[in-house]
């Protein structure tokens, strides 16, 4: 049947805000997230078509100017070889810090760490995915510039993430960007090519039906 015989390689990139506002609903987060590869690996069977690799990177991120820690990335875990390390680093994952409760986070900073990952280049078929999950708006980009821990690669303004998204680093068919997120900037304001919103409150996330609507984003080839 058609695509049983393609290579489908799919690498997913997860942006986890874990603040202190996010204690609430961060280990529904946790579960949801880590039940992501399988639900890829069976929608795709649905279709008749098997992933030959599947990679997941996990980006947590908080407040430059409030944490040390405010952007902890991981390596990209093979799935089926480091699935254990996949749990663990998930397992992990603490909300703390980030100021106080509700302000912005440096959520455009993971975005744009996420954009510029090694992303795979083989196989007939490929997905190059980013999911955002945040329970706040996002601090503009260069905002914690003078903050130490400030990384040195970030994109100046929001523009130039934009163009970074629609023409650097990331192949124009494969990319995918799913963001969960409130109706608030920048969220309500971004009309990038292949993006795909769920602005609502976000504690109403991570329900089945909409766990199937972004698995079926990632998956329509």
């Amino acid at each position: 049947m058609l695509g049983q015989d393609l290579d489908y390689n799919i690498d997913i990139v997860m942006c986890i805000d874990a603040t202190i506002s996010m204690r609430h609903v961060i280990n529904q987060v946790k579960d949801s997230v880590m039940t992501i590869p399988q639900r890829i690996s069976n929608a795709m069977a649905l279709e008749d078509k098997e992933v030959t690799q599947l990679r997941v990177k996990v980006i947590v991120f908080r407040d430059f100017l409030y944490d040390e820690d405010a952007l902890v990335e991981s390596p990209f875990f093979v799935m089926g070889k480091d699935d254990g390390l996949f749990a663990n680093f998930v397992a992990n994952i603490e909300a703390k810090g980030g100021g106080w409760a509700g302000a912005p986070k440096n959520a455009l900073e993971a975005l744009a760490r996420a954009i510029k990952s090694d992303w795979v280049r083989t196989g007939a078929v490929r997905r190059h995915v980013v999911l955002m999950f945040t329970d706040t708006g996002a601090l503009q980009l260069g905002e914690r510039a003078n903050s130490p821990n400030y990384p040195t690669d970030m994109p100046k303004d929001f523009a130039e993430l934009e163009r970074w998204w629609e023409e650097q680093y990331m192949e124009r068919r494969a990319k995918r960007l799913i963001v969960f997120a409130p109706d608030e900037k920048p969220w309500n304001e971004m009309c990038w090519s292949k993006c795909f919103q769920f602005n609502s409150p976000f504690e109403e996330f991570f329900n089945e039906t909409d766990l199937d609507v972004f698995t079926k984003c990632i998956v329509g080839f």
